[in-house]
């Protein structure tokens, strides 16, 4: 067994290896700046993204909100519309001589000449004796 020889390279300091060492260098600065540019532009997509979905998952809270509140519009519309109908149709029973007679009868105890008005007791008042 022998001793083993010293690896022993000597570099060449010739015009072409120079050029492509400075050929090297640039490629990968070239390279280093590409990847710096490329994470910019992810950064800023991100960015830009997120604000995005932030907004839309806003709007979409809102429009949400605004349509909980159209129903609970619509229904207080129903029952405001049901109530004028019942208004209205009470104010064409007011315009009734006779209808009006009725109802002084009934809620004011006003008689006509010769009624006699007898108050009969209702059946929660008989359940209290």
């Amino acid at each position: 067994m022998g001793v083993k020889p010293k690896n022993t390279v000597t570099s060449l300091e010739n015009k072409y290896m120079m050029e492509q060492e400075v050929s090297a260098r640039s490629a990968a600065r070239k390279r280093k700046l590409l990847v710096r540019r490329l994470s910019v532009f992810l950064i800023f997509t991100i960015v830009v993204c997120t604000l995005l979905i932030s907004t839309l998952v806003s709007r979409e809270s809102a429009l949400k909100a605004k349509e909980e509140e159209k129903v609970r519009a619509e229904e207080t519309l129903a029952k405001l519309e049901k109530r004028q109908l019942m208004l209205e149709n009470e104010i064409v029973k007011l315009n009734d001589d006779e209808y009006i007679a009725k109802l002084a009868r009934s809620e004011y105890f006003l008689s006509d000449k010769g009624e006699i008005i007898f108050n009969i007791p209702k059946e929660k008042d008989k359940e209290k004796d």
